[in-house]
C-alpha cells in the first residue's frame, strides 16, 4: 500500500484506497488528490522526499473526504497551492458541508469522522492553475458536485470516482451518485475517450474504460428498475431505503444510511424529472409513486 507505480515517462500513481496521481514536471510534481487523512499525507511526503521531488500543487478531482484528506498536512509542509473547481473548493474549505449535505441537517457525532469530513484546506480555482503543457482538465459531473479528472501529457487519464469495479458493484450494488442524469452522461463521455491507460480512483487501471463504464451504466439502470418496481406501492424515501437494503442484503450503519440514502433520493429526483415517478402527500407522509 502507498507504493509508487510508474505508468509512463512522467506519470505515476500511488497505490492506495483512492489512487493518487503524480505527474513529474521539470521543476517539481503535481499530485492528483491526497488520500483520506494526514497519515496519507505523511506517506505521500515520504515518497516525495525519497524521490527528491518538490510538490508544486495538489489537483483535487472533487471534495469527498477520501480525496482531500491529506491536503491540510501537505499544504502546511510544502506550502503548496491546492486547485479544484469552485463548487468543490467550497466544500474543501468548509468540510462540515459534506456530512451535512449527506444527512440533510447538522450531522451527529457518528458522521463527523475522517471518512466523511476531512480537515479543511485553502484552495484556488483550477481555471487559474498554470499546468504543464499538454495537461488537460476533464469535466466529470454526476458522482459529486462538479468533479473533474485529468489527462497528463503522457496520454494517461485519471478519472476519479467515475466508475466502480464490477466486484464492488456486485457486492454493494449502490455507488454514491449526486446527479444521476449527469452521471450517465459522464459514463457516455468517458466511453468515447482514447488513451494509453485509464486510472479510476477505486478500481484497477484499465486500457478499456468503455467496458467498465458499461458495467456501471447497467447497474444504474438496474437500480432505476428496482425503484420503479418498489414504487408501484406508494412509499416514503425512508421506506424505500429499507427495501433497497433488504433487497440487496446490505447491512446498514450510520455512514451507509446517509450515503445510500442520499443516492436513493437522487435516483428519485431523476425519476421524477423523467416523469416516471410522481409524488403525493397522504396523512403527512411524502410518497413516491410509479406512473403506470
Amino acid at each position: 500500500m502507498y507504493e509508487l507505480v510508474q505508468v509512463a515517462e512522467h506519470t505515476y500513481y500511488i497505490e492506495c484506497p483512492a489512487k493518487i496521481g503524480v505527474y513529474e514536471d521539470t521543476d517539481g510534481v503535481y499530485i492528483i488528490d491526497s488520500g483520506n487523512d494526514k497519515d496519507a499525507g505523511r506517506k505521500i511526503k515520504k515518497i516525495l522526499e525519497q524521490k527528491n521531488w518538490n510538490l508544486k500543487a495538489i489537483l483535487n478531482t472533487h471534495s469527498n473526504a477520501d480525496h482531500i484528506g491529506g491536503n491540510q498536512f501537505l499544504q502546511k509542509r510544502f506550502h503548496c497551492t491546492i486547485y479544484s473547481t469552485p463548487m468543490e473548493n467550497i466544500v474543501t474549505e468548509n468540510t462540515i458541508l459534506e456530512p451535512s449535505f449527506l444527512y440533510g441537517g447538522y450531522p451527529f457525532a457518528a458522521l463527523r469522522h475522517k471518512f466523511l469530513m476531512a480537515q479543511p484546506s485553502q484552495t484556488q480555482n483550477i481555471a487559474d492553475a498554470c499546468l504543464p503543457k499538454g495537461f488537460e482538465i476533464l469535466s466529470l459531473p454526476g458522482h459529486f458536485w462538479d468533479m473533474i479528472g485529468f489527462k497528463t501529457p503522457d496520454d494517461i487519464y485519471f478519472l476519479a470516482d467515475c466508475v466502480s469495479s464490477e466486484t464492488i458493484l456486485n457486492k454493494y450494488h449502490i455507488s454514491f451518485i449526486y446527479d444521476v442524469k449527469k452521471y450517465l452522461e459522464t459514463l457516455d463521455y468517458i466511453s468515447t475517450l482514447q488513451g494509453k491507460l485509464f486510472i479510476p480512483a477505486h478500481t484497477e487501471t484499465t486500457e478499456n474504460i468503455a467496458s467498465l463504464a458499461e458495467i456501471n451504466r447497467n447497474k444504474v439502470h438496474e437500480i432505476i428498475q428496482l425503484l420503479l418496481s418498489l414504487c408501484k406501492t406508494p412509499s416514503t424515501a425512508e421506506e424505500l431505503l429499507t427495501k433497497v437494503f433488504n433487497h440487496y442484503h446490505l447491512v446498514m450503519d450510520a455512514s451507509q444510511y446517509v450515503l445510500v440514502g442520499s443516492t436513493i433520493r437522487s435516483y428519485l429526483s431523476y425519476l421524477i424529472d423523467e416523469q416516471k415517478l410522481t409524488t403525493e402527500i397522504v396523512d403527512n407522509r411524502f410518497l413516491f409513486h410509479t406512473i403506470e
